[in-house]
């Protein structure tokens, strides 16, 4: 086992594996394109050993360069992928095969396309050492795989964790923690944001607010939220299915979370039973769900504080709360039968010190293991 940073690695593919990876890509390469000489053009950085052993491997003359590119930071891509070094030789009516060090989402793979599609290449193909096929989109077909992986954080051989590990040899993964996946619950004021917040730090969780997600969706204009924008200006309720799908995209983003806490969601029976079926597909589930509980007069006078400092309309009128507070009940309850059904609700006391809530909270969760 290795640490980078503050990350835990274990050995994941040995030196001989890889090897065999590449000299299979290189010979598959070699048969397609023996009567001609072709540009490869491998993806900095990550790529650089792959690129390297290609050409040792390669038994046929061939042109090498390189394109750079950026969309990960730390352990998770960030949607927005940039061009840092372009391709500056002439390959007008030439052969060119892009060797990339892995494929996941295939945000990266999409730029890319985009680089080659008016170069008047004669045709180009995609060669990935690394393949994640569980979570790759499929918008583009993949010719050459040397291994197909599981969705799992992987360093060396190229590959990073901000910026270490490349030069190692074999390549590690990332060392999984039991997970804890929680949803929580509670009425407005009584600390949701608060408690997720230092929860997701002591237990290295993912927070995932729903109205963030959607927020987050529709105003960077991706397809899942432009297809609930178009629900929501027609007034109209977003299906569940665009919901989990939103979901699905943050837990598929963030490896390396040691667990989620759902926010928001689920919201109806329907909605939980989808959650669940969707964890189930990816060997997960809800471990626990907690509702911070609190006196309703004493939550009121919260908001009507908060509505001081903030602003907010709705925080300032005691009968919107009373109205807001009531629709919790109705929706809550049936969640909370049927969480109770599976033995995992939990309700915790939410009136005190934050500190003092935090503990008792950190309890359920330390009970869970």
């Amino acid at each position: 086992m290795i640490k980078l940073h503050d990350k835990y690695f274990e050995p994941f593919l040995s030196e001989e594996e890889i090897k065999r990876a590449v000299t299979k890509i290189a010979g598959e390469i070699a048969a397609d394109y023996k009567d001609e000489v072709p540009i490869f053009v491998g993806v900095l950085n990550g790529a650089f050993m792959f690129v390297s052993d290609l050409m040792k491997a390669y038994p046929h003359p061939c042109e090498v360069t390189f394109v750079k590119l950026s969309s990960y930071q730390g352990l998770t891509s960030t949607g927005i992928v940039e061009t840092l070094l372009d391709v500056s030789e002439d390959i007008k009516g030439r052969s060119v095969i892009i060797l990339e060090d892995i494929i996941d989402t295939g945000r990266t793979l999409q730029q890319l396309v985009h680089l080659f599609s008016d170069t008047n290449v004669k045709e180009f193909k995609i060669a990935s050492l690394f393949y994640k096929a569980e979570i790759y989109n499929g918008e583009y077909p993949i010719h050459y795989v040397g291994l197909e992986i599981p969705s799992k954080f992987i360093v060396g051989y190229g590959l990073d964790y901000n910026e270490h590990g490349r030069n190692l040899n074999e390549v590690y993964q990332i060392k999984q923690t039991n997970m804890i996946n929680l949803v929580l619950f509670g009425k407005p004021g009584a600390g949701k944001g608060t408690q997720a917040g230092f929860l997701k730090e002591k237990y290295n969780l993912k927070h995932i607010s729903t109205g963030d997600v959607f927020r987050y969706n529709i105003k960077n204009g991706t397809e899942l939220g432009t297809l609930a924008k178009s629900y929501m200006d027609k007034g109209d309720l977003v299906p569940d299915e665009v919901t989990i799908k939103m979901l699905q995209d943050e837990v598929e983003k963030n490896p390396e979370a040691a667990g989620f806490i759902f926010d928001g969601f689920p919201r109806t029976t329907a909605q939980a039973e989808a959650l669940d079926n969707f964890l189930d597909s990816k060997d997960m589930k809800i471990d626990a769900t907690i509702a911070l509980e609190a006196d309703d007069e004493i939550l009121i006078q919260r908001l009507l504080e908060r509505g001081k400092e903030s602003g907010r309309s709705d925080d300032q009128d005691e009968d919107k709360i009373r109205n807001r507070f009531e629709e919790y009940n109705q929706k809550t309850a049936p969640l909370k039968d049927y969480y109770e059904k599976q033995g995992k609700f939990h309700a915790v006391n939410g009136i005190g010190d934050i500190a003092e809530i935090t503990a008792r909270l950190s309890k359920v969760i330390d009970d869970l293991s």
